[in-house]
């Protein structure tokens, strides 16, 4: 009796902790809390750049899953905090992924310029289900690699997403362009790659 009683606590404990676990992952941590919280939602944040060694360590790991809720005080606070960074004056990008200001969650910022008025638009846990095998060129910057443009070849000319909006709906669309290059370089971030990466795939498949 005294041993059953035991497994029942011990099942019940790592049930706990199971599901604490999994509230966590799918908000933010305790030190992004911080990190996020520390200014009002108008205020930009750091920029991570590759040239300091444990900004670089951040931004090649892989992001994690955002719950999409309009409820959700911190995830307002960032996203207003994210968007406020992408158009500072001393970053002016036409896009912006979390793990950039050192937050390791699957939320983005893009520039519409598929769209009237060219508006910024945020996206929480996009992926790319789809590439056309049509290629563009473009030269890309990075505001985490300050000072330095590079032009990439293997970007597709056309993309289909998914994604979920800051009112928790879930969307599908096709995006072409250079619309389309931004998704690809942001989306990019959110799985631990840098535009570089892909200069040295263009390097290998010239020699092949």
């Amino acid at each position: 009796m005294k041993n059953l009683f035991f497994l029942i606590l011990s099942l019940l404990l790592f049930t706990s902790c199971s599901s604490t676990k999994g509230v966590v992952k799918k908000y933010f941590s305790k030190k992004e809390v911080q990190l996020i919280m520390n200014y009002d939602n108008s205020k930009p944040m750091q920029v991570y750049k590759i040239s300091n060694k444990k900004d670089s360590l951040l931004l090649r790991t892989k992001s994690n899953y955002i719950k999409a809720n309009p409820n959700n005080k911190v995830l307002q606070t960032f996203v207003k905090r994210l968007y406020a960074t992408v158009r500072d004056s001393m970053s002016m990008g036409v896009g912006i992924a979390a793990p950039q200001v050192g937050v390791l969650k699957n939320i983005i910022w893009v520039q519409r310029f598929d769209k009237e008025n060219f508006p910024f638009e945020v996206y929480l846990n996009p992926k790319i289900i789809a590439y056309s095998t049509k290629k563009q060129t473009f030269k890309e910057g990075c505001l985490s690699i300050p000072n330095r443009l590079d032009t990439l070849y293997n970007r597709s000319y056309k993309i289909q997403i998914e994604y979920d909006t800051m009112k928790a709906e879930h969307k599908t669309e096709f995006i072409e362009g250079l619309t389309s290059v931004i998704f690809q370089h942001e989306i990019d971030h959110l799985n631990g790659i840098l535009y570089l990466d892909h200069l040295n795939k263009d390097v290998i498949e010239a020699k092949n």
